[in-house]
């Protein structure tokens, strides 16, 4: 028998509906809570279950709900629908950000029920990000890591702080600071111009730079972003590169120059060995796993439904298990604080007019590929 799941919210809540329709999908989606828009409406009607514009309205069926409503750090009622939701008995899985003090809330909630609360990522939950987190896990194993190196668009910072701790083991000790002066203002160049903000400092001990692109068009909040996340983790022995949030995964060696040189007698100059296996004969860059990320018509068709329901199946288990919610919480929350203290640095977005982004097309691609090849 599946599993009975509410979906609370309609606009990226569309990802989490989509996630429960997968094929063989162990979950069956109970119905939508919302406000009672008309895209809820439509929602409810394309996918042929109830609204509910109330949590008291919830069937007593429902075991697991998605809250995908935003929080009130970013003025909407998040936080207090899933504890309404949680009162109710049942276990939720939040998408992020929240604001510490909900979080906080929203954990006494859930354990003060009985219940199982997870603030869910997303990002961290698709699997090529699960490859990069088990490939930095591997690394971490067997060199020890010496920097990061991280860009990301301010509206998903907290879902790259949270792959980051994921891949580092932790996000303390941490401190940042803000460079005293922005490039554009000494270059005489525009914001615009000019997107990122860097601040450096140390995470979970590690040296680490990372780059955010601290804008927002008020008209489209969640477009015009340059990237989702591009990070590196720097070790004495190579750079483990995750090149966008959906791949692929690069390994690329150190560069290593040696010293001496053999020549053979046929007057070639080879380079010396050092004994055991020749590094010098890894490729100076290499995919791990899918040498090509997905299209985004694959990433919203499939990679982030599957996500969703890797999230609802963790979900699911602690809650089948009776686990607590504080030690996966307690995480989160140190994660909130850690978000804090960067936004506050960063300062407000600063607020653009963005214009749609004239995108290459596949002809445009393969003519730049075709470039590439000529001049090699």
């Amino acid at each position: 028998m599946k599993t009975r799941v509410l979906v609370a919210g309609t606009k990226f809540g569309q990802v989490y509906l989509e996630g429960l329709r997968r094929p063989g999908s162990p979950y069956e989606l109970a119905g939508i809570l919302a406000r009672g828009s008309e895209r809820s409406r439509a929602c409810a009607e394309h996918y042929g279950v109830p609204l509910y514009t109330d949590p008291g309205q919830v069937p007593a069926d429902v075991r697991l709900a998605c809250v995908v409503i935003r929080g009130g750090l970013l003025g909407g009622p998040g936080a207090q629908i899933a504890r309404q939701l949680m009162e109710r008995g049942i276990h939720v899985l939040q998408e992020h950000p929240l604001h510490r003090d909900e979080l906080a809330e929203c954990l006494r909630t859930a354990a003060a029920n009985g219940v199982v609360y997870h603030l869910n990522s997303f990002y961290a939950n698709t699997a090529p990000v699960r490859r990069f987190l088990a490939a930095a896990a591997e690394l971490r194993a067997r060199r020890q890591v010496r920097y990061v190196d991280a860009a990301t668009g301010f509206q998903v910072a907290y879902a790259l702080l949270d792959i980051l701790g994921q891949a580092l083991g932790g996000v303390r000790p941490w401190a940042f600071t803000r460079p005293a002066g922005r490039g554009a203002a000494m270059t005489g160049l525009t914001s615009l111009d000019m997107p990122f903000v860097s601040l450096d400092g140390v995470l979970g001990g590690i040296p680490a730079t990372l780059r955010v692109q601290n804008q927002l068009d008020p008209a489209d909040p969640d477009n015009y972003a340059h990237l989702l996340h591009r990070i590196t983790i720097g070790t004495e022995a190579g750079n483990l590169t995750l090149v966008s949030t959906h791949g692929p995964i690069v390994w690329s060696p150190r560069p290593d120059f040696p010293r001496e040189v053999q020549t053979a007698e046929s007057g070639i100059v080879h380079f010396a060995r050092q004994g055991g296996e020749d590094h010098l004969d890894v490729p100076s860059a290499m995919p791990l796993g899918p040498a090509q990320a997905p299209s985004y018509r694959r990433i919203f068709d499939t990679v982030w439904p599957e996500g969703i329901e890797h999230a609802l199946g963790r979900l699911a288990r602690a809650a089948e298990a009776g686990d607590s919610p504080l030690p996966s919480g307690q995480y989160h929350l140190t994660l909130c604080t850690l978000w804090q203290e960067l936004t506050a640095l960063l300062g407000p977005p600063e607020l653009v007019r963005a214009t749609a982004p004239k995108m290459l097309g596949p002809h445009e691609v393969k003519e730049l590929g075709a470039a590439a090849e000529g001049a090699a």
